[in-house]
């Protein structure tokens, strides 16, 4: 037995003597360990393995109880173990190319919700998509995706929650928080920095472990905190060297001994390796289908009865399966086919798309929309018909599918998979229906001769402009596609009240920005985008989101200016590559500083901060104190100083610590004032934003560290300090 495998097994070990142990008043433990007892060797394996239920790609029998969706994990009927029924999730339950002949309620993208700061909305979307998914017969939902926008070209950026680990871990966390609420088990993926598709499935990230515990795993930290999700989903590619679903580091050492988890560890699909796997953290292996071999069926059975490594560590497999089953209430809250109320559900995503939109630009005053204008015309993104959405497994429809779906070519049954879609509800309609008065006509801009024209004539023109992205593709910049940036170019240059509306799925160039009028940005804003984008332009929304991530001037900003391994891989399906490709990652030079962290600390001038956002009236942040003792606490009034009501978002950033100039977010509060109302804000701090990961442990050195109130990451208020004690520690240290 080598060095490698003694460490390995000693951590597994410990760890199965960590979860038979039961904590007083852990009911979810104490039936876990009783029913896990009572298992047969054949149903131990069964509860660790599953497969795709789908009728197409590789062979696999479909249960009987199966829906069409994700994943099915057969259950134990003669113990009350229900069978885990999945699908893919955070944005709503999803489309599977229309395969089961429903519909679902689409929430904004993920980076839409991050643009709220608002835990609230996060939650209630959660709960609102885990009563579809229980109306439609799941009870696990892939969700809950935690990984930071380290590269903003990467193809799932719409599905996570920005470029900081203390917003995208409390958002995820609230919006686990809300699934759970409901009986679903949720997820939180993929873990860990899992931050471009371009060679998904084999490139290996290099980071030194005080990065990593500082910036992509401390989201993740804080979202497992918060959320107690029953699942955690190990992600595709290589960290330092080993597979994720792989990493006796990651899955033992960091989430399963440093951070106590209870739950249990579900490999991505087609993301296991082999067999050793299960001796290194992996509880689970899903879609069985997708890998070499079913590992955790009949090999892991023959392991078990001759190894008894891989006996202890089945049986902890199964106790943590039944854990999460308790403790979230499957067995006793079973799904149940039934009626869903979608004019319920589609409040709630208007709601959180209002709150999403971003008013970046607005130039003297043109918005709100005055009600005297006579002729507007539309021009582009198929804005009338619908707003576009991001693709891949997160992709959503409601009834009646999309009413716009252009494909990207290819044939077989995955073609559908990455098509481009938009979803029903056309702005262009809803902009009509508020403009009474007004001639509003459409363009959809295929020739730019045609939409000059027609915005010469108008008193104000609104160009809608998307950049579509899906899991399985990175972009290759952050250009809009197919010639819109010179459609906007050539609008604007005709008139100048050109409003553009951007439906993006992250951050995109603006090289027209000077020229125009106001420019929103949208996201992809789900099921009601067309309602909440039209509200904005009108005044009936004032708008409050703010950036989650930063917006370059250009790629030569970025750490990586050119995306690894664009120049060298060779794409195949959804980021497979080619057999025998190879691919490093290297994040040592940015380390943890990502984001507007590495902006600042290169002095780069961004085109947008991270944290901007404009309104329709005015704020004044002030008075900031801080306190020490247990916690640390920051305390400030929020005035509105405009003449109507709205929402801003308070940010307080740390810029010092102990004479070393830093910029990190510490702590955020969206607030909602009338006109010339005033609010007392109080945020604890937790110690790890201000403090190093050090020695195996986070750690704050003692002395003075200056925190400054803030409207985005570059416009901050004079640092007021304090002086904190020394701290060090590891699950005994977060307040």
């Amino acid at each position: 037995m080598n060095k490698a495998l003694v460490i390995s097994v000693t951590t597994l070990l410990a760890g199965a003597a960590t979860a038979a142990s039961v904590a007083p008043g852990d009911d979810a433990a104490a039936r876990a360990q009783a029913t896990a007892a009572r298992l047969s060797a054949e149903e131990r394996v069964a509860l660790v393995h599953g497969t795709m239920p789908l009728p197409f790609g590789p062979p696999v029998t479909v249960p009987s109880d199966a829906v069409v969706g994700a994943g099915y994990v057969a259950g134990v009927p003669r113990l009350g173990i229900p069978a885990l029924k999945e699908t893919d999730a955070s944005l709503g339950v999803a489309w599977v190319m229309g395969l089961r002949k429903d519909g679902a309620t689409a929430l904004p993208s993920a980076l839409a919700l991050a643009a709220t700061w608002n835990p609230d909305v996060a939650r209630e979307g959660g709960a609102m998509i885990a009563r579809e998914a229980l109306a439609k017969g799941f009870n696990v939902l892939l969700a809950g995706g935690a990984n930071l926008m380290r590269e903003p070209r990467n193809g799932r950026n719409f599905e996570y929650l920005g470029e900081d680990p203390w917003l995208a871990g409390t958002l995820d966390g609230a919006s686990v928080q809300g699934i759970q609420s409901q009986h679903v088990l949720s997820t939180i993926k993929h873990f860990a920095l899992n931050d471009q598709e371009t060679g998904r499935h084999f490139a290996n990230v290099v980071i030194d472990e005080a990065a990593a515990r500082e910036s992509d795993l401390l989201a993740f930290e804080i979202a497992i905190e918060r959320g107690q999700p029953g699942a955690i989903m190990c992600s595709y590619n290589r960290l330092n060297g080993p597979y994720a679903c792989d990493s006796d580091h990651l899955l033992n050492d960091v989430l399963k001994r440093d951070w106590g988890y209870k739950g249990f560890v579900m490999s991505d699909w087609g993301a296991v390796p082999g067999l050793e796997a299960a001796l290194h953290g992996l509880d689970q292996q899903s879609g069985e289908q997708l890998d070499a071999k079913p590992w955790f069926g009949a090999p892991l059975a023959e392991a078990a009865r001759s190894d008894r490594r891989y006996a202890v560590r089945l049986a902890d497999m199964n106790q943590r399966i039944l854990h999460s089953i308790y403790h979230v209430g499957l067995d006793a809250h079973p799904p149940k086919v039934q009626p869903i109320d979608f004019a319920a559900h589609a409040r709630v995503a208007e709601t959180e798309a209002k709150q999403a939109i971003v008013l970046l630009r607005n130039e003297h005053d043109v918005l709100p929309l005055a009600a005297n204008l006579k002729r507007i015309v539309v021009i582009g993104g198929y804005a009338d018909s619908g707003v576009i959405s991001g693709g891949g497994s997160s992709q959503v429809q409601g009834e009646g599918g999309p009413a716009v779906s252009v494909p990207l070519g290819g044939d077989g049954p995955f073609a559908a998979f990455i098509a481009q879609q938009w979803h029903r509800g056309a702005p262009l309609a809803s902009i009509a229906s508020r403009a009474a008065g007004a001639e509003v006509t459409y363009r959809d801009g295929r020739y730019v001769s045609e939409a000059v024209a027609a915005a010469r004539k108008a008193d104000v023109a609104i160009v809608f402009a998307t950049q579509w992205m899906s899991e399985g593709l990175d972009v290759a910049d952050l250009n809009l596609p197919q010639g819109q940036d010179a459609l906007i170019a050539a609008v604007a240059a005709a008139n100048p009240r050109t409003i553009v509306v951007l439906e993006t799925g992250g951050p995109v160039l603006m090289p027209w920005l000077p020229q125009t009028a106001a420019v929103l940005e949208a996201w992809y804003p789900g099921a009601r985008g067309a309602e909440a984008i039209a509200s904005v332009l009108f005044g009936e929304t004032n708008p409050s989101g703010r950036l989650p991530i930063t917006f370059p001037r250009g790629v030569e900003q970025l750490p990586h200016p050119v995306l690894p391994g664009s120049d060298t891989i060779e794409p195949d399906f959804l980021g497979n590559g080619k057999p025998g490709q190879t691919l490093t990652i290297d994040y040592t030079h940015e380390g943890a500083d990502v984001g507007y962290r590495w902006y600042a600390r290169n002095r780069h001038q961004p085109l947008f901060p991270f944290g901007f956002g404009l309104s329709y009236t005015s704020f004044h942040i002030e008075g900031l104190a801080l306190s020490t003792g247990k916690e640390t606490t920051a305390r400030f009034t929020v005035r509105n100083s405009g003449k109507r009501e709205g929402d801003t978002v308070a940010q307080l950033y740390l810029v010092n610590a102990v004479g070393e100039k830093t910029l990190r977010l510490v702590g955020y509060q969206r607030v909602s004032l009338a006109a010339g109302a005033a609010s007392t804000v109080t945020l604890t701090i937790d110690p790890r934003l201000v403090g190093h990961w050090k020695d195996g442990k986070w750690q704050v050195a003692a002395g003075r560290y200056e925190f400054a109130l803030g409207r985005s990451a570059t416009d901050l208020d004079s640092p007021v300090g304090v002086t904190l004690p020394a701290r060090s520690g590891n699950q005994d240290m977060p307040t």
